[in-house]
C-alpha cells in the first residue's frame, strides 16, 4: 500500500464536507436532545419547589460541602459547586466552540459572519433596553443584562421539533448568532458582574495561563495534564473577584486548534497499521494477540489526526449537555410560588421587564438590525434564506434560559428578586419558545404549498 494511495482520499473536498457536516449533525443532536432535557430538569425543579418537600429543595442545595485534604478544607454549598465549579466546565465547551468557530468556522469568514454577529449585537441592545425601559424608576436596573441571551440547546430543541422542513441555513445562522451572544455574555460577566477586584488574584490567575501556554509550547497533548493549571487559574479569579468560571472560557480560547502531530507521520502509522492487520492470519491465535500493539496505534492515530479543541470539545460536550446543564436547571430553575409576594413594585417590575425584553424586545433586535442592514446594502442574507427564516431565528432567539438564569443569580443576591427574575425568565422563554414553535410550523405549512404549486 503506498502513502499517496492511503491520503489521497483524505483531500478529497467531498470527505472534508462530509467531515465538518457530521460534526455539525453531532453538535445540533446533542444540543437538540438537551433541550429536551433541560425543560424536563426546570420543570421537575419548579414541582419540587412548590411541592410539600418544598423546605428540602433549598435544605439540599444550600448544604454544605467540603473538599480538600487534612491540610487544607474548602467547604462550600452544593449550590456553588455547581454554578461556579461545575459550570467551569459549560464555559470551556462555550470557549472551545468559539475558538473553533473563530479558526475556521462561522466566524472565520468577516463576510458570512457579520449579519448574524450585527443581529446578536442587536439582539443584546435591544432587550436591555427594554428591561431599562420597564424598571426604569425602581432599583432594579442592576438587572439589565439578566434578558440578553440566548440559550442554544433550548433553541436548538425547537428546530428539532420541526424537523427536516427548516432549511440548514437557518440553523447555522442560529447557531452563528447564539455564539456571538455567548461572547457578548461572558464579556458582559467579566465587566459588569465582578465583584470588587483583588489584583493579587489576578497575578494567580496569570501564573497558571503561563503554565498553560509553556505546556502548549512543550507540546503536551493529555487534557488531564491541564488540569492543575486550570484550578490555578479558577483560584485566580475566585480571590481577585472575577466569577472564576470565566476560567472556563480562558482554557477553552486557548486549547490547540490545529493537530500536535503532522499528517503525513500519522498516516505513514496508519498505513504500517493496515499493512500488519492484513498480514495476520486471524485464525492463529498468537498471530492475533501481536494485534494489539498495531491496534493501539491505530487509536492514538486516529486522536492524534483530531485537533485537541475538537477531541476535548466532543468529550466533554455531551457531558455538558446531558450532566451539568440539567443539573444547573434542578439548582436554579426551583422558584417557589407559594408565600412569595411577587406584586412589589420592584418585583413585579423585574418579572415583566425580564418577560417584555426576551418576547418582544429579542426578537426586535434581532430581526430590526438584519433588516436595516440588508437594506443599506451593508449586508446580504445568506444564500437560499428568507425573511421568514430571519424572523424564525429571531423569535427563538427569545428563547435565554442557561446564561439568563446564570446572569440573574450574578445581578441580584436577594433572594426574592433573584426568584421574580428567574420567573421572568422561564415565563419569557416558555412564550418565546412557543411562539418560535407555532411560527416554525406556520412557515414549515408556507413552504410545502408552495412547492405544491410550483409542482402544479
Amino acid at each position: 500500500m503506498r502513502l499517496n494511495d492511503f491520503s489521497r482520499p483524505l483531500a478529497r473536498p467531498r470527505h472534508i464536507a462530509k467531515r465538518a457536516f457530521t460534526a455539525l449533525e453531532h453538535f445540533l443532536h446533542v444540543e437538540a436532545a438537551s433541550g429536551i432535557i433541560l425543560l424536563v430538569a426546570a420543570a421537575m425543579a419548579l414541582i419540587w419547589a412548590n411541592s410539600p418537600l418544598a423546605h428540602s429543595y433549598r435544605e439540599f442545595f444550600e448544604s454544605p460541602l467540603t473538599i480538600g485534604a487534612a491540610g487544607f478544607l474548602f467547604s462550600q454549598p452544593v449550590h456553588f459547586w455547581i454554578n461556579d465549579a461545575l459550570m467551569t466546565i459549560f464555559f470551556l465547551v462555550v470557549g472551545m466552540e468559539i475558538r473553533r468557530e473563530i479558526h475556521a468556522g462561522s466566524l472565520s469568514d468577516f463576510r458570512q459572519a457579520a449579519l448574524p454577529l450585527a443581529a446578536a449585537v442587536g439582539g443584546v441592545t435591544v432587550p436591555a433596553f427594554v428591561y431599562l425601559a420597564v424598571n426604569r424608576s425602581s432599583g432594579m436596573a442592576h438587572g439589565w443584562a439578566v434578558p440578553t441571551a440566548t440559550d442554544i440547546a433550548f433553541a436548538v430543541g425547537v428546530l428539532a421539533l420541526l424537523g427536516r422542513s427548516i432549511p440548514g441555513n437557518v440553523r447555522v445562522f442560529l447557531l452563528t448568532l447564539a455564539i456571538v451572544d455567548d461572547i457578548i455574555a461572558v464579556l458582559i460577566i467579566a465587566v459588569f458582574y465582578s465583584a470588587q477586584l483583588d489584583y493579587s488574584g489576578f497575578a494567580l490567575a496569570g501564573a497558571g495561563i503561563v503554565a498553560v501556554a509553556v505546556m502548549r509550547r512543550l507540546d503536551i497533548g493529555r487534557a488531564t495534564a491541564y488540569i492543575l493549571p486550570g484550578a490555578v487559574i479558577w483560584t485566580g479569579l475566585f480571590i481577585s473577584g472575577v466569577h472564576p468560571t470565566l476560567a472556563g472560557v480562558v482554557l477553552g480560547l486557548m486549547t490547540p486548534v490545529v493537530a500536535s502531530r503532522g499528517h503525513e507521520r500519522v498516516l505513514v502509522e496508519l498505513s504500517e497499521v493496515a499493512y500488519h492487520v492484513k498480514e495476520a492470519d486471524v485464525t492463529n491465535t498468537q498471530a492475533f494477540d501481536r494485534l494489539e500493539g498495531p491496534l493501539q496505534t491505530l487509536r492514538v492515530a486516529q486522536r492524534d489526526l483530531l485537533p485537541p479543541v475538537v477531541r476535548v470539545q466532543w468529550a466533554l460536550h455531551p457531558w455538558v449537555a446531558y450532566g451539568i446543564m440539567p443539573l444547573f436547571a434542578l439548582a436554579n430553575a426551583g422558584v417557589s410560588l407559594d408565600g412569595s409576594d411577587f406584586t412589589g413594585r420592584d418585583t413585579s417590575g423585574v418579572i415583566f421587564g425580564v418577560a417584555l425584553a426576551l418576547v418582544i424586545g429579542k426578537p426586535l433586535g434581532v430581526f430590526l438590525t438584519s433588516w436595516s442592514l440588508v437594506k443599506l446594502r451593508l449586508c446580504r442574507l445568506p444564500t437560499g434564506m428568507s425573511w421568514r427564516g430571519v424572523s424564525l431565528v429571531a423569535l427563538l432567539a427569545g428563547i435565554g434560559f442557561t446564561m439568563s438564569i446564570f446572569i440573574a443569580s450574578l445581578a441580584f443576591p436577594e433572594q426574592r428578586t433573584l426568584d421574580a427574575a428567574k420567573l421572568g425568565v422561564l415565563m419569557g422563554s416558555l412564550v418565546a419558545g412557543c411562539a418560535g414553535l407555532g411560527w416554525g410550523l406556520y412557515c414549515a405549512w408556507q413552504s410545502r404549498r408552495e412547492h405544491a404549486d410550483l409542482r402544479t
